[in-house]
Formats: structure tokens, C-alpha cells, sequence
């Protein structure tokens, strides 16, 4: 059952930090530095990075 609830916790903060992530690549300063510079703010890949990990860490774990 501890398994269950970290996996389920895992799955929600792993959703919750892509769409983050996702919304930092996103936004209007973002798109703009793209725009300029070519660069991606790192915060973007470590949030959609992350949220992917912990998304899968979270259903291995409700297996």
C-alpha cells in the first residue's frame, strides 16, 4: 500500500512539474529569447525532464 501512495504522489507532482516546465518553454520572455539567442531557459528542460522522470518512477511503482 506505501507503494501505491508514492507512486500515485509521484504521477501527480511528475504532471504538475512538466506542465510547469512546459509553461516556462512557453511563455513570452521565453519565445523571444529563443527568438534572439537560440538558448531555452534551463528551468524549462529541468522541470519537463523532471516531470517526465517522476512520472515514470511513479507507474513503475503502482505496478
Amino acid at each position: 500500500m506505501n507503494n501505491k501512495l508514492i507512486g500515485i504522489v509521484l504521477v501527480v507532482l511528475g504532471i504538475a512539474l512538466a506542465s510547469w516546465g512546459y509553461n516556462i518553454f512557453d511563455a513570452a520572455t521565453s519565445q523571444v529569447t529563443r527568438a534572439l539567442s537560440g538558448d531555452t531557459p534551463i528551468e524549462a528542460w529541468a522541470g519537463m525532464a523532471g516531470g517526465v522522470i517522476a512520472i515514470f518512477i511513479g507507474l513503475r511503482k503502482l505496478k
